[in-house]
């Protein structure tokens, strides 16, 4: 994974309360046995009519929006199941960020640990961006992750609050194996003093076993 400090493009107003992980990836989508194809199931009650047309009132489908890599969102955003298919079915569709007053509390930490961005902001501050961005004309936004602040396309800024590690994880471009991974050392001294003090409890796995 590519480092990644500033997500930069064209956001979305989604202002739905309480939009759960069920519609943000309906079930029928959840057959397969990877992440592979969830991008067709985004939203899809929300994208498509009864008859499977697109629906065209909806933000995602006008034009303008299509391409959006942000959603500003409403309150409770990522409620309902833990699955972690909502958090990979957004980032197969292009977005990497959400911006709302709060989030449902597994969703959040499923997105962060998989490098989605979420953003916890004032819910004024959310309805003045939602109201900006409603106008195509001022859906730019960029997200500096290092300096930690939301700018508008006409230069304000907004700061916000990201946990060191989900922030180390996002800008070295690392997933939570990588971040594991990265204290390889500390793993293995503590595995040697480990079984130093306790080698009754050591496992000598054949040879074959310790290759593989």
């Amino acid at each position: 994974m590519a480092n990644h400090t500033r997500i930069a493009g064209t956001a979305a107003p989604l202002p739905l309360n309480n939009l759960d992980t069920d519609q943000i990836i309906p079930k029928q989508f959840l057959l397969g046995i990877d992440k592979a194809g969830l991008a067709r199931g985004v939203l899809y009650d929300l994208r498509t009519n009864a008859d499977g047309s697109p629906n065209t009132t909806f933000v995602l489908n006008q034009p303008a929006y299509r391409d959006a890599r942000i959603l500003i969102a409403g309150t409770n955003f990522g409620c309902g199941s833990s699955r972690e298919h909502a958090v990979w079915s957004l980032q197969q569709a292009g977005i990497e960020a959400v911006i709302a007053p709060s989030f449902g509390e597994i969703f959040y930490f499923n997105a962060l640990n998989n490098r989605l961005l979420l953003i916890v902001l004032d819910h004024h501050i959310v309805r003045t961006l939602t109201e900006r961005v409603s106008d195509p004309a001022q859906s730019a936004l960029t997200i500096d992750v290092e300096r930690q602040c939301v700018v508008t396309a006409g230069g304000a800024e907004f700061g916000f609050d990201l946990p060191p590690r989900q922030k180390r994880m996002f800008v070295e471009g690392l997933d939570m194996i990588g971040m594991t991974l990265r204290e390889r050392d500390m793993i293995a001294a503590f595995e040697a003093r480990h079984d130093a003090d306790n080698p009754w409890m050591k496992i000598d796995l054949p040879k074959q076993q310790r290759a593989a």
